[in-house]
């Protein structure tokens, strides 16, 4: 049998097994048939991001409050003497 005849079913994989027993494959070709170039660029694109080493942020510098929504946030109206002068006065 060679590896154009293989079904999904009877394809081998590299599977995982954790402590219960269940074995899965680490990665699955759903549709289509990859060659061995993109089979390899998806697992380095799928170990990078497992690893966490992209460049996402990381919480380590403030955001800037610019473009902050919060802003809009209208603050509640206070009825009495004055209460229109006060209204344009920021809190």
């Amino acid at each position: 049998m060679s590896a154009s005849d293989e079904t999904p079913e009877t394809a081998s994989a590299d599977v995982e097994t954790d402590g219960s027993g269940n074995d899965r494959p680490l990665l699955r070709v759903v549709r289509g048939e990859p060659d061995d170039a993109e089979l390899a660029a998806l697992t380095a694109v799928v170990a990078g991001l497992a690893a966490g080493d992209g460049g996402g942020d990381d919480g380590a510098s403030p955001r800037s409050r610019w473009a902050d929504r919060a802003a809009l946030v209208r603050a509640p109206l206070t009825p009495g003497p004055g209460a229109w002068r006060a209204s344009a006065l920021r809190r």
